[in-house]
């Protein structure tokens, strides 16, 4: 029998939780559900295996992910409630919303290829979450099916949420005095099959790395296969660099895109950046028209629909000064109508006195 897992059923934080049972687990640690009784919900913890505590560049990817992720506000990203070590025996910790659902990879392993319209719509709101994170300076590095987790809020199915952020890059403005950067320049992180040839060569990432990343996502919902063909992670990485994409229709013949839909997908997974969508909100809305009317009910992420969106600004002196808004037209407006007064005036007297 394997040896109980010592978290299962331990309180912590002086009893505001009570890990219930672990969910899922990874190279860097466990997830386990649990209750938050103050709250009266359900939360998920995230906890870093305690094997790996005396791990300084492990520690610290760990603690960039909490802080990475605690200040990311979107609706589409999983919402960190608290992140720290534990007392008891320095174990790290990031305390996270409860998701019930399943990721893209278990959707596309079970239902096989997403059509477009359904498809879509997911990636047009995980775009939205890394806008906000690209606007912060952050960039993934690692987004794959598994890191979007589909689940029902407020009554809306397919509600994506974009998951860890373990191998994000923070910029220095977001780091904390001592923080170690890891993911130097030359060394190789990420999904083989899902990384950008920027990333799979070991040079520096900026957005676009991400954007590249969300379309491979996108080709596999559309077609259940990546759009290269390869035996090996190591293969995988070499065609990031080398080869073309394989179009939509030629992969699955049996299903029919449009050439416009293909002509987006092959810009957003162009080997060179500057050739790529420059930001998600653009890849967004080029995505936008192939997705139905669940896509166009869907906000723009465009600034200037936003800025338009806005309502209009009232003068410091009040929505009653016409003096700073009405420019110098109501005056000319008003000496013209002095002026005829005046006129008026003038003939009205000169009658009287002829009489």
């Amino acid at each position: 029998m394997r040896p109980k897992d010592p978290f299962i059923g331990r309180e912590i934080l002086g009893g505001q939780y009570q890990i219930l049972e672990k969910i899922g687990t990874g190279g860097m640690g466990s997830v386990y559900k649990a209750s938050q009784p103050a709250m009266n919900r359900m939360v998920a913890i995230k906890i870093l295996h305690p094997k790996l505590a005396n791990r300084k560049d492990l520690t610290s990817r760990f603690r960039r992910e909490a802080r990475a992720m605690s200040q990311l506000t979107h609706p589409n990203t999983v919402k960190v409630f608290n992140f720290g070590e534990l007392e008891e025996d320095g174990s790290l910790y990031i305390v996270m919303e409860m998701l019930e659902g399943r990721n893209l990879n278990q959707t596309v392993r079970k239902d096989g290829p997403i059509p477009a319209d359904r498809a879509i719509p997911i990636l047009i709101q995980c775009c939205g979450a890394l806008q906000e994170a690209h606007d912060l300076g952050i960039v993934h590095r690692d987004l794959k099916p598994e890191n979007i987790f589909l689940s029902r809020q407020g009554g809306i199915n397919d509600y994506p949420k974009v998951l860890d952020f373990g191998l994000a890059k923070v910029t220095e403005r977001q780091m904390r005095p001592g923080s170690l950067i890891l993911t130097q320049e030359g060394m190789v992180f990420g999904t083989p099959e899902f990384m950008s040839p920027e990333q799979a060569q070991g040079k520096t990432l900026d957005a676009r790395s991400d954007i590249y990343s969300l379309a491979v996502i996108l080709y596999e919902l559309l077609t259940g296969k990546l759009p290269f063909t390869a035996k090996s992670p190591m293969e995988y990485i070499q065609k990031h660099v080398t080869d073309p994409i394989i179009p939509l229709s030629e992969r699955v013949p049996e299903r029919t895109f449009p050439k416009q839909l293909d002509e987006v997908l092959a810009r957003a997974l162009s080997k060179k950046p500057e050739q790529r969508f420059q930001s998600a909100a653009d890849f967004a809305e080029a995505l936008r028209p192939y997705g139905g009317a669940a896509a166009q009910a869907l906000p723009s992420l465009k600034p200037e629909s936003l800025a338009a969106s806005k309502p209009p600004a009232i003068s410091p002196a009040g929505p009653s000064s016409p003096a700073k808004s009405s420019g110098p037209g109501l005056l000319i407006g008003v000496a013209a109508l002095c002026l005829v007064a005046g006129v008026l005036l003038a003939v009205v007297v000169m009658r009287l006195l002829g009489r």
